[in-house]
């Protein structure tokens, strides 16, 4: 029981990263600069990690969400 729980931590982690890394580089194609007011450099950059984290979390708890329930079909018939 314990094994399973460690193993879909460890999972859970690493889509995590993935889906961080992946956001990150996707979000390297916007330009944002017009945005950004003279001076607030450090802000924005700020906020454009916390932009990545909160999109690569909802696309990664969509992936786990979804694999979760892909798994758990086999309880069905």
């Amino acid at each position: 029981m314990f094994e399973q729980s460690g193993q879909q931590a460890l999972l859970d982690i690493l889509v995590h990263l993935l889906f961080i890394g992946i956001t990150w580089w996707a979000m390297q194609a916007l330009n944002f600069d017009t945005f950004i007011r003279k001076g607030k450099v450090i802000q924005a950059r700020v906020l454009f990690i916390l932009v990545t984290i909160a999109l690569a979390s909802l696309v990664s708890n969509f992936f786990l969400a979804y694999l979760n329930y892909s798994t758990q079909l086999k309880y069905l018939f």
